[in-house]
């Protein structure tokens, strides 16, 4: 179903790239607390009731199998096609690795090597801040730096594991951030040279940012359309409980964010993408994204509205273009399906040891593999107090019974 277009007001056009500058780590965590909370002052927003209203579930389930356990919380992860997990280790929870590698012999090591986790070892692709990761067939991850730790630059590097050296550094430039920036997720499309990443902001300014691979330029797209911007009634629940954050001046704030989880399609014609915080999800056609020659209010005009979805930051589609979900406030994975147009959220895995699933992909055994981060247990959601309860599970499960497999 098509979003009504847009009105050309400046808040749907993207603002102009300001120059990074270092700035010290403690005012980075205390600036963090403000924008990833979604707590900024920010004018009202008011986004359209969806279609298909405040959803409900339809029962299914299927079986799920604990894999390995993270060695700390998981922001984001790919399989490689031997099979190894590879994990970023989420910033928040302050990880010594900021990448680790599960090998075939039951260990985590650094990844792609110790170099490249370690402040001072003078290494030029060190990472700093890393959530977003992904891996092409050809086994070359990508990872998303976006030098939150530090005031580093953004970028992305490319690990060719098969030859197990440095393949590609691209720095996200200026022009395709926001003052609050804070890059999540990607995804890799699988017919051209595009890398589509997520930027929730704080929850107004989010956008999407395109990267071409051969070129290295990067943009800044839909920044103030309503499909990256967080719902600002929808409170953060977890465990039937509302999760909070406490900001530097004491009072208590429920954190929102936009544009988090991203997903793609096998022909890598369409861009599915939404808030963390909301109830719908989009979709846009990625040849619209690669062009540069449309403009801002009009690109709007061309997003439309797909399907209801749940708060999560991370999704996935498999052969049959379904499209899974790992849903944070009930801690259960989810789907729609093509075979009702979408219309209903279908679970698939329901089970008490999930908690803030995040990480699907599909693996190369063809079943969706996700982890469970707790980050509402780090110390950001707990006034500085780490109540997290290890272990950091991965599970694998099969996909959602139907007609069609990978």
């Amino acid at each position: 179903m098509p979003v009504p277009p847009h009105p050309a007001t400046p808040a749907h056009r993207p603002r102009p790239g300001r120059t990074r500058r270092r700035v010290p780590a403690l005012a980075l965590v205390l600036v963090a607390q403000f924008l990833l909370a979604g707590i900024l002052p920010a004018p009202d927003l008011k986004l359209p009731t969806p279609p298909w209203g405040r959803f409900s579930f339809k029962k299914g389930g299927t079986e799920l199998v604990e894999t390995a356990q993270a060695p700390a919380g998981p922001g984001g992860m790919c399989v490689l096609p031997s099979g190894d997990y590879v994990i970023s280790c989420h910033p928040f929870f302050q990880p010594q690795y900021r990448v680790m590698r599960l090998d075939r012999g039951g260990q985590w090591t650094p990844f792609p090597n110790e170099a490249m986790n370690t402040p001072g070892s003078g290494d030029p692709n060190l990472l700093d801040s890393v959530i977003g990761i992904a891996c092409d067939p050809r086994g070359i991850v990508w990872i998303l730096d976006n030098g939150w730790r530090s005031g580093s630059d953004s970028k992305l590097i490319a690990w060719d594991t098969k030859r197990n050296e440095h393949h590609k550094t691209l720095i996200i430039g200026s022009g395709a951030l926001a003052p609050n920036s804070f890059l999540t997720n990607l995804v890799l499309d699988p017919t051209g040279p595009h890398i589509y990443i997520t930027d929730p902001s704080d929850g107004i300014t989010s956008a999407l940012i395109v990267v071409n691979t051969e070129t290295g330029l990067t943009r800044r797209v839909l920044q103030g359309d309503r499909s990256v911007q967080k719902d600002p009634d929808l409170d953060l629940i977890v465990g039937g409980q509302v999760v909070t954050v406490r900001r530097p001046d004491g009072a208590i704030a429920t954190p929102s964010s936009g544009v988090s989880p991203i997903a793609i399609d096998r022909k890598g014609e369409w861009l599915y993408y939404g808030p963390r915080n909301g109830t719908s999800l989009y979709k846009i056609k990625t040849e619209l994204l690669a062009r540069s020659d449309i403009a801002p209010h009009v690109l709007s005009t061309q997003v439309v509205g797909v399907a209801p979805k749940p708060i999560c930051d991370s999704m996935v589609i498999d052969g049959a273009g379904r499209i899974y979900y790992g849903d944070i406030g009930n801690g259960l994975i989810d789907y729609v399906s093509p075979d009702d147009n979408y219309l209903n959220l279908f679970q698939s895995v329901t089970d008490g040891r999930i908690t803030w699933p995040g990480g699907l992909v599909i693996g190369p055994d063809g079943q969706l593999h996700f982890f469970c981060s707790q980050l509402h247990r780090t110390p950001f959601f707990n006034s500085g107090k780490d109540v997290t309860a290890p272990p950091f599970s991965i599970f694998k499960t099969r996909l959602a019974p139907g007609r069609f497999r990978l």
